[in-house]
């Protein structure tokens, strides 16, 4: 009988180490599609209505990551020690999850038109997107359809920008029938 073997854990190091670059860059490239996405604040053409929010709306906003990044920057090290695998992987592991970190409190820029939401460097079709039932009051919570628990988009910013944001999305979804 053929036994099989495991990878090193310096081989795992590596390939979880490079899955989290990947995420990082990729949300490193979101990110720089902001501006690009939504170049001009403020009211827009078709009742449409721009927005950025803070660092402060972010923490707000990012509550719930920032605490799951806590979690994930110390859960290497008690493998580390259990595994003998160097301690440079750990290093660059809270490293890239401290750079994600700073993406998540960056400002962000947010639109809302009368065909899309920019979030995030994306853009959403309304009909991929509803209202959730429960509000909170600092942000806006949109659900992605068919993402199930993944599928919380929160927005952030000010209570102007936000009070204005709402009143556009009412008026998006007045007027669009896949909002249900």
């Amino acid at each position: 009988m053929s036994s099989i073997s495991l990878p090193s854990a310096e081989s795992f190091a590596i390939f979880v180490i490079a899955i989290l670059a990947g995420i990082v860059l990729w949300d490193a490239f979101w990110l720089t599609k902001q501006k690009r996405d939504v170049p001009n604040l403020g009211k827009l053409p078709g009742e449409g209505y721009a927005w950025a929010s803070e660092g402060a709306h972010e923490v707000i906003r990012q509550w719930g990551n920032l605490f799951s990044m806590a979690a994930m920057m110390s859960l290497p090290w008690a493998l580390i020690s259990l595994s003998n695998t160097p301690i440079i992987y750990g290093i660059i592991w809270d490293g890239l999850l401290a750079l994600h970190i700073i993406y998540l409190l960056m400002p962000k820029r947010y639109a809302v038109t009368s065909t899309h939401l920019f979030a995030d460097g994306q853009r959403y079709e309304w009909s991929r997107l509803r209202l959730a039932k429960k509000q909170p009051k600092r942000r806006i919570m949109l659900l992605r359809k068919g993402w199930g628990i993944f599928g919380p988009l929160p927005l952030g910013g000010n209570y102007h920008d936000l009070d204005m944001a709402k009143h556009a999305i009412a008026r998006f979804y007045q007027t669009d029938d896949t909002s249900e």
